[in-house]
């Protein structure tokens, strides 16, 4: 069984292959073109039939090998960085170097054989991005908002509450009142601000229509869970079917928490790994289903009264939820075509 281990950078990347026992059979070191990638896939069918490909989980300079591989049908893991750096601090060669780096890339993908598989998937890629740049605009809104609070309070203007001033009608009163004002350059400024939020906010209500639209053909019962926040879910699991179980998507999320136990005294701590957003997202609708959904609110009481914490109790929640998501995305995954893919561990099928 081969296994060939990559270290990804801007403008190269450096890939080590290995066999069953970790020990390196050969390196390359490509560039980050579509040619260099085709070189590099190449290489790698010459070491050996069916090689598992490890890629550093290092975003987006892991984009390229990252949509070349799996196209191609190559079966791809991404190896955390805390796994990655285990594995270079267990054994040799020691220092700090590319080749080092995508060695111990490729013995992490050997120690952990259940890692889930990435695939290519354009449709939640699709949500994904549409769905960053949505919270990046967001994110620009408040800045504007922010600034424009301290010109209406020198213009004796009342600010109206957080969650109504980024609401058009409420930009537009704004503007009314501004203009109402004597003419000054902190008029003009205010008015530029609201006409830049009311542009922002324009523009969001876009893309959350587009991102609904999205959703509705890719998991249309997905949307029944209460509370959900399906366009983030979808983005950010990329693919439920990958995990093995419902327990590995949970890891997954960082809501499975952690056993620590030592002779008969067994506890857990709680899980501050995994995909943060994903933990995110579940920990909103935990919230959402608290004020809306009676069973959740149930579970939360009866756990409040056997001694746990509320804080405790939302986590339990939290996990109960992300067995749930994950039955609502496998089921998901079975309607709609484009959100399926297979775990596979070392093989692949025949090209």
């Amino acid at each position: 069984m081969l296994v060939v281990g990559i270290d990804p950078h801007k403008r190269s990347h450096t890939a080590v292959a290995v066999d069953h026992n970790g020990q390196r059979l050969s390196q390359i070191t490509v560039g980050n073109t579509a040619p260099e990638l085709i070189r590099l896939l190449d290489w790698g069918r010459q070491q050996g039939d069916s090689p598992r490909w490890a890629i550093a989980d290092c975003r987006h300079v892991a984009g390229a090998p990252l949509r070349a591989l799996p196209g191609t049908g190559e079966a791809v893991v991404l190896i955390p960085p805390k796994l990655m750096a285990q594995s270079r601090a267990s054994g040799p060669p020691q220092g700090k170097s590319d080749p080092i780096d995508a060695l111990a890339v490729a013995r992490a993908a050997l120690r952990e054989p259940d890692l889930p598989e990435a695939h290519l998937d354009p449709a939640a890629l699709a949500v994904k991005l549409l769905l960053d740049h949505r919270e990046d605009l967001v994110a620009e809104r408040t800045k504007t908002l922010n600034r424009l609070r301290w010109h209406l309070h020198n213009l004796d203007i009342d600010y109206p509450a957080r969650q109504v001033a980024n609401r058009l009608i409420a930009l537009t009163r704004l503007r009314d009142q501004v203009l109402q004002r004597p003419q000054c350059i902190r008029a003009e400024i205010a008015l530029e601000l609201i006409d830049r939020a009311a542009a922002v906010t324009r523009r969001v209500n876009e893309l959350e229509r587009q991102i609904a639209e999205r959703i509705e053909d890719l998991a249309p019962d997905f949307l029944e869970l209460p509370g959900c926040i399906a366009a983030k879910i979808i983005a950010e699991t990329a693919g439920a079917t990958r995990f093995r179980s419902s327990a590995a998507f949970a890891m997954h999320a960082g809501t499975a928490p952690i056993p620590v136990w030592t002779g008969n005294r067994t506890s857990f701590r709680l899980n501050r790994g995994g995909n943060r957003q994903l933990n995110t997202a579940l920990h909103r609708i935990a919230v959402t289903q608290l004020r809306m959904h009676p069973p959740a609110r149930a579970l939360v009481e009866r756990r409040v009264k056997q001694g746990n914490s509320k804080t405790e109790a939302i986590r339990i929640l939290r996990r109960h939820l992300a067995d749930v998501v994950y039955q609502q995305l496998i089921h998901a995954a079975a309607q709609a075509p484009c959100l399926k893919t297979r775990h596979r561990r070392f093989t692949r099928p025949p090209a």
